[in-house]
């Protein structure tokens, strides 16, 4: 499983790749001019300098001159020729100037002195945090929101030779489409849709690095934070609403008793005896209690006689 996960990552660089070059190679087609094919011809033998090797009779002197060097002083210069370059990193290497065909690594890898040079370009995920952004929302909330932001080069030539620092890039655009993302949502979007944020973010940062040869793996916002004016009125409002609803539950509660005393109230008096048993129920509660004073009612059958009588 984990292999065919890699395998469809690298599967997805190579298109990035692909992608990255005929974007660039449409660039400098746009830059030439479109009525001199001559010149066309030109630029484009310029731009794709990593397939041109035709270094001029200068460059072809100095070339043989640095393998006479190299020839003279073997095997000492061995120590200045051979490079090792990780798993995780791609060496790309220029001759006078241009670059000398693809990525180089991992392992080693041979340089001419005086002629060639090359730079690391480093593969693996790079993490940084999005400074906190002071950022007004769609509802005229200030807010600082700060995020973080997981990419990687996934192609070394373009990362060199189309932007000058890739990650730097990265960041400063991360802190700008954080801003530009999060101007268009309201607060209650903020607190509760950051997963939808991040993935708006992270489709937009992907879109505009494409052509650096980044590709930005993940974006989540790690921190929102509210003025203190605002925290106290949200809580003022959270802790009223919630006394509205204690004092609804509890009137519901008298409705459901009170309804319920009237049930009890008209089964008493459909049989007088179960007054009477209420009271030895009552009676049976105070006792377990063990008070030192028990009020024992006199039932209304004794003086029923006596009422009757009264009465008459």
């Amino acid at each position: 499983m984990r292999s065919s996960k890699k395998h469809y990552s690298w599967k997805l660089d190579d298109e990035r790749r692909n992608r990255s070059t005929v974007s660039s190679l449409q660039a400098s087609q746009t830059t030439t001019n479109n009525n001199s094919p001559d010149n066309y011809t030109h630029e484009k033998l310029h731009t794709d300098s990593h397939e041109d090797y035709n270094l001029g009779l200068c460059g072809y002197i100095l070339l043989m001159l640095s393998y006479a060097l190299i020839c003279l002083t073997f095997p000492f210069s061995l120590t200045v020729c051979l490079k090792v370059v990780q798993e995780y990193e791609r060496a790309v290497m220029f001759r006078l100037g241009r670059i000398l065909g693809g990525a180089k690594g991992p392992g080693l890898f041979i340089i001419v002195p005086c002629v060639d040079a090359y730079t690391k370009v480093d593969l693996r995920t790079v993490t940084f945090d999005v400074p906190p952004q002071e950022i007004l929302t769609k509802d005229s909330v200030t807010v600082a929101v700060d995020a973080v932001v997981y990419f990687r080069v996934f192609d070394p030539v373009i990362s060199i030779t189309n932007v000058e620092d890739a990650p730097k890039s990265t960041q400063l655009l991360a802190a700008t489409s954080l801003r530009n993302v999060l101007g268009t949502k309201s607060l209650q979007e903020i607190l509760s849709d950051r997963e939808s944020i991040a993935q708006t973010m992270q489709a937009a940062l992907d879109e505009g690095t494409e052509g650096w040869g980044v590709r930005v793996e993940r974006v989540e916002v790690k921190d929102v934070r509210l003025p203190v004016q605002l925290q106290r009125a949200m809580a003022a409002e959270a802790e009223a609403a919630r006394e509205a609803r204690a004092k609804v539950i509890a009137a519901e509660g008298e409705q459901k008793a009170s309804r319920a005393l009237k049930d009890a109230a008209d089964v008493i008096m459909q049989s007088p005896t179960a007054l009477q048993l209420r009271y030895l129920q009552t009676l049976t509660t105070i006792a377990s209690e063990k008070n030192s004073t028990i009020v024992f009612p006199i039932p209304i059958e004794l003086m029923q006689a006596a009422i009757t009588t009264y009465h008459s």
